[in-house]
């Protein structure tokens, strides 16, 4: 028996799963698919190419299954997590998708612990299947062939699942991929040796051609990330694909508006080239400190930045993390005007944080497109911030309402804010 094409199917199948968890070894989508093509590979090794060149004992040849049995795991749990990174629409139940994939994954433990139980059955009636007559017809063929094609059928619900929640084309692409192969790796199962190899390499160049769809287009999606100012952006593209990232959306965040105090005239008194150097120095703090948060630059406008707290990802406690952030930003801001401010030239900074309802989404031209917030909150975070004198933040009621009104907050007076109809109240967030 030429065991060269068994060998060259599986170091194919191996190399896919290194090539799948190096291209992004952060997700763990793309760390289960790894690990089931990597489970494929071991699997032709074992049930292959080693029981022909060894005498292995039938007791062994059950434990051979296993990888197997955590390929049809892994490759379930990428499914589950695509799924999860999809949207879902009000009201709609996406837990019956999901146990469909769980009982994939049990049938695939049952396969596992079967062929330990029975490895010699598993070995004539099943492995060798191919060369018996009207084999499909015997119970011991079924026992193993049952859960296998049980856990098939729950992979196939769960892309149909999936694609009805009309992912973006990438992703379709790749799982439209795995449905076509994977009836070629359940074939290889059962048929002769010298075809399932052939069977299986079909079905790897199936999935490998959806897969590299799916990373070229990934590739487009950085140019066009490159447009953004913030990681959140990108991550947003990356994780729910083009199409999701620019739909809009209303939901309740907070708004963090800083900007500096007595800029306008240092400015007026200094080299340009000081100045960009105060402007960097002061993007690259409150950045930092932003990421530190999970927040989204929205804008950077002269000494002004506005900053999302909850879009385009969702922040958990994100009016209390806003609060937070602008504590953070005033003690990196007063260093840094300690650092810059000359006799004569005092610079300061200045805070303000509002709660309420927004709608984002992506807007721009062909060549420049901008996530953005629009709502009354945007409005009054500017607001707050044009009345906070040097090292003062203010905080609106709703803000302080959600944060569950610590202590930490001074009441002041309703203020007059231009744009809104009555005295706005708010608090102050003492050094």
């Amino acid at each position: 028996m030429d065991l060269n094409a068994d060998v060259l199917v599986s170091l194919v199948a191996l190399g896919m799963g290194i090539a799948f968890v190096s291209a992004d070894r952060n997700s763990p989508a793309s760390r289960a698919l790894a690990a089931g093509f990597a489970f494929i590979g071991l699997s032709i090794l074992l049930n292959v190419v080693v029981m022909a060149a060894w005498p292995v004992p039938p007791a062994w040849s059950g434990w051979f299954a296993w990888p197997e049995a955590l390929a049809i795991v892994c490759v379930l749990e990428w499914i589950l997590r695509v799924r999860r990174t999809l949207p879902v629409a009000p009201g709609v139940d996406t837990r019956a998708g999901d146990r469909a994939l769980r009982v994939g994954q049990l049938c695939g433990l049952f396969y596992g612990i079967a062929s330990v139980l029975e490895p010699e059955l598993r070995l004539q009636a099943f492995i060798r299947a191919g060369e018996l007559p009207r084999f499909y017809l015997t119970p011991g063929f079924w026992l193993f062939m049952g859960p296998v094609l049980l856990a098939m059928l729950a992979g196939l619900a769960g892309i149909l699942l999936l694609l009805n929640r009309r992912p973006d084309r990438a992703e379709a692409v790749r799982v439209v991929a795995m449905a076509l192969a994977t009836p070629m790796f359940v074939a290889g199962f059962v048929l002769p040796i010298d075809y399932a190899a052939l069977v299986v390499v079909i079905g790897e160049m199936i999935f490998l051609v959806g897969a590299v769809h799916y990373h070229v287009l990934q590739g487009q999606r950085g140019q066009f990330m490159s447009r953004f100012l913030s990681p959140q952006v990108a991550r947003l593209v990356s994780e729910r694909g083009l199409d999701q990232a620019m739909r809009e959306s209303s939901r309740e965040i907070s708004v963090v508006c800083c900007d500096l105090r007595g800029f306008t005239r240092y400015a007026a008194a200094h080299p340009s080239s000081q100045v960009l150097a105060v402007l960097r120095e002061y993007y690259d703090d409150v950045g930092c400190e932003a990421a530190s948060f999970g927040a989204t630059i929205k804008d950077f406008a002269g000494d002004g930045v506005l900053i999302l707290v909850g879009a385009p990802l969702p922040v958990a406690y994100h009016a209390a993390r806003a609060i937070e952030l602008a504590q953070r930003i005033r003690v990196v801001g007063a260093a840094l005007c300690g650092r810059w401010e000359r006799p004569g030239h005092r610079l300061g900074i200045g805070v303000g944080v509002a709660t309420g309802m927004v709608t984002v989404g992506i807007i721009g031209s062909a060549s420049r497109l901008e996530y953005t917030a629009v709502g009354s909150a945007v409005n009054l975070a500017s607001r707050l911030c044009e009345l906070a004198g040097d090292g003062e933040i203010l905080v609106d009621a709703r803000t302080a309402e959600l944060a569950g009104d610590p202590p930490l907050l001074q009441s002041r007076p309703p203020a007059a804010l231009k744009g809104f109809a009555g005295p706005v109240a708010h608090h102050a967030v003492p050094a």
